[in-house]
């Protein structure tokens, strides 16, 4: 069954996702950037949409967010 809200298949190529290689090769201050804009557009569009789903692919970028964020905070903490 596909989850297209925590793991859609066409964000997957092999054994990457995207957001995997977007941390790789753009670095985690864009990514957070990504996952805010994300987040904004899922929640601006959602009732033309795709109604809840929508609300909980924002979600997921905000958690996202506060992930990276969190594990920024820590790696500076244990400098």
């Amino acid at each position: 069954m596909t989850d297209n809200v925590n793991h859609p298949a066409h964000y997957e190529t092999g054994k990457f996702e995207c957001i995997e290689v977007m941390l790789e090769t753009q670095g985690v201050e864009a990514t957070k950037d990504f996952c805010v804009c994300n987040a904004l557009k899922y929640i601006y569009r959602h009732r033309n949409k795709n109604g809840v789903e929508d609300i909980k692919k924002a979600d997921w970028y905000l958690k996202k967010y506060l992930e990276l964020a969190k594990s920024q905070e820590e790696k500076h903490d244990n400098q």
